[in-house]
């Protein structure tokens, strides 16, 4: 995620300071990728959603541990 900030110190070097873009990259941190997408769009705010959340761990097993934490739910709870 690119924050207003970081865009602005991106234009800001490039366009004011004439820094080259490898050399905004070395200082901010970034891809050059990253930098070219600023330099080239009128965008302020650069944000990634994700429509869904993969599971890619526990995918192959939720069936089963939806059953069981369904079953500890129904069970009495056992005072000792």
């Amino acid at each position: 995620m690119l924050v207003v900030e970081t865009v602005a110190k991106i234009r800001r070097a490039y366009f004011v300071q004439g820094k080259a873009i490898k050399a905004i990259c070395r200082e901010l941190r970034v891809s050059r990728k990253v930098v070219r997408k600023v330099l080239r769009s009128e965008a302020t705010e650069f944000r990634y959603h994700r429509d869904e959340q993969p599971l890619r761990r526990i995918g192959p097993c939720q069936d089963e541990l939806d059953r069981l934490l369904a079953a500890t739910r129904r069970s009495p709870a056992v005072s000792g």
